[in-house]
């Protein structure tokens, strides 16, 4: 048999028996509990219950509505979308030169 082979069967082995021993502790903690049989049709089953996952929804009811010419009035105070278009337009700020007292350090 060939050592690629047989590495192989050994890690298979080794991972089923894993399993198989996860089955075997899980399947212990409810042997205790009897489940109805699925094939009868008058076998007692619990309870069905539904919960919407919209049901802890929050709206947004916090913020009261703007009246729109208020909103444009703070905007054109402001200064508008040219604002914005400016500090886009600005360079990036560089490195800063460093202190007197600091010359003996270095910047990377």
């Amino acid at each position: 048999m060939s050592e690629a082979l047989l590495r192989w069967l050994v890690r298979a082995a080794l991972c089923s028996s894993a399993w198989a021993a996860q089955a075997q502790g899980a399947g212990s903690s409810n042997a205790t509990a009897a489940r109805p049989d699925p094939l009868d049709a008058k076998a007692s089953v619990p309870a069905l219950t539904f919960s919407s996952p919209l049901s802890r929804f929050r709206g947004l009811d916090d913020d009261k509505p703007v009246d729109w010419r208020k909103a444009n009035d703070a905007v054109a105070r402001i200064g508008g979308w040219r604002v914005y278009a400016r500090e886009a337009q600005q360079p990036e700020p560089g490195p800063q030169p460093m202190p007197p007292d600091h010359a003996g350090h270095e910047t990377r």
